[in-house]
């Protein structure tokens, strides 16, 4: 029995059942955690749901960016985008059960692996949450998604505001401060400031802020949180660090990492991907 951690797929699912060859995947000894970003910009969005779906509980889906961006457009809340390839997902007859499956999947998820905590996220983490507080957060927001509410949360989701945490936030105000952290965070200030301007992703980054996971203190620390999101960053492994976003849907790879008996223990496992997409500000 293995658990795998893959990066963004973003709609590319041939080179999804490549590497699920290659890893020789089976849903009846192995788990599978995709860390958001399914679907938008790669050529066959609707495969890759599918595919998941048959997997039933071997595979679990973090929520990312794109993976909301679906849900509004297809609430009627966001128009498409220019680069958005989600046009036969949603005209496809079973569009509404791979919407309804979506919504039942995670913001954030936790395992212990060899007395070790795993902590998974789409994008990141504000310095001042602990594990239990990402936990628990992300439980408020998977509440609204799976619940009558959706509408209404879809349409005050975006934004950038408020750009930090603070405990007394309540509403659509919290909810989307603990989206925009969970699905779009990559700098924030040593006091968690959240910035997404920049859209190159380029390290060290602006002025004032620090990649999320280099911010000192940050609570989470103790445990390894693994994400994706950030294709610029790339492949980047650590004991408190697993950054799993490869560049799929740009040409790049698609990456899985395998775990061992301890979060120590990591295979990196990748295939090599077709360009969808050109390389651009946002990637």
């Amino acid at each position: 029995m293995s658990l795998y951690c893959i990066g963004d797929v973003q709609g590319c699912d041939a080179p999804l059942g490549r590497l699920l060859d290659k890893i020789d995947f089976s849903p009846s000894r192995d788990t599978l955690v995709v860390l958001g970003d399914l679907v938008n910009r790669g050529p066959d969005s609707a495969a890759v749901l599918r595919r998941l779906q048959g997997y039933g509980a071997s595979a679990r889906s973090l929520l990312g960016n794109h993976d909301l961006h679906l849900l509004g457009v297809a609430h009627g809340v966001r128009k498409g985008g220019r680069k958005d390839t989600v046009a036969g997902l949603l005209a496809a007859p079973d569009s509404a059960a791979m919407l309804d499956w979506l919504r039942q999947q995670h913001m954030a998820l936790h395992m212990q692996v060899g007395g070790g905590d795993l902590l998974m996220v789409h994008a990141g983490v504000l310095p001042q949450w602990t594990v239990g507080d990402t936990l628990a957060l992300a439980s408020e927001v998977e509440s609204v998604l799976r619940g009558p509410a959706l509408g209404d949360f879809l349409h005050e989701m975006y934004g950038n505001t408020p750009d930090h945490w603070d405990d007394a936030l309540t509403g659509h105000a919290r909810l989307r401060v603990i989206v925009n952290a969970l699905t779009r965070l990559r700098y924030c200030t040593p006091e968690g400031v959240m910035e997404f301007e920049s859209k190159d992703g380029a390290i060290p980054g602006p002025e004032g802020y620090l990649p999320w996971f280099d911010v000192p203190g940050r609570k989470t620390a103790a445990a390894t949180v693994a994400f994706g999101h950030w294709s610029t960053l790339g492949w980047l492994s650590r004991p408190d660090l697993l950054s799993t976003d490869t560049g799929c849907v740009w040409g790049g790879c698609l990456s899985a990492v395998r775990f061992g008996a301890t979060l120590d223990q990591r295979e990196l496992i990748q295939v090599n991907c077709e360009q969808a997409q050109k390389p651009g500000k946002g990637a």
